[in-house]
């Protein structure tokens, strides 16, 4: 009976030691809790105006930027993105406004990591334009999380264009 008590009081106590800590993440990629280090000025938003399933402008084409397209649950710029980046410096150079640099998501995730990935998404794009010179102080982040969806149809091509950067100059 001793050996049996013994038994259930070890697992009891290994279950709860092992649920009290966090599943490490290894490599570091997944971990958001890092948003709240993101320098810069970040905007807040009324999500409830947006995400309303248009699929009309995904960017601003009058200023000149293109949208920057990432892959699921990642926030780096991919090679296949260079030439969108080389048309948003191009066109970040040619003015002197403020840009609002605007991270997206898919539907996946909570919203608070949703939120946090389009953050993130947005601090990369702005940190490649200003590894080419743009002054940072004419940047603005802004996530939107999954709330601003320029495509809401279950497949695979429209969740691709909802994870994205959009860039907009501020008049």
């Amino acid at each position: 009976m001793t050996h049996k008590l013994l038994i259930t009081t070890a697992i009891v106590s290994l279950i709860l030691v092992g649920c009290s800590q966090p599943a490490p993440d290894l490599d570091g990629k997944n971990n958001i809790s890092d948003a709240n280090h993101i320098e810069g000025e970040t905007v807040s938003i009324d999500e409830n105006t947006y995400g309303d399933g248009s699929t009309g402008n995904y960017n601003s084409s009058s200023d000149g930027f293109k949208s920057i397209y990432f892959a699921f649950a990642d926030y780096s710029i991919s090679s296949n993105m260079e030439n969108n980046m080389n048309k948003n410096i191009e066109t970040a150079n040619a003015s002197s406004s403020k840009m609002k640099i605007e991270g997206n998501c898919d539907e996946f995730g909570t919203d608070e990591y949703n939120y946090a990935l389009g953050l993130k998404r947005a601090k990369a794009v702005k940190d490649s334009i200003a590894a080419q010179g743009i002054d940072t102080s004419r940047m603005v982040l802004v996530s939107f999380g999954e709330s601003n969806a320029v495509c809401t149809e279950p497949s695979d091509s429209c969740y691709d264009r909802n994870r994205r950067v959009d860039i907009r100059l501020i008049k």
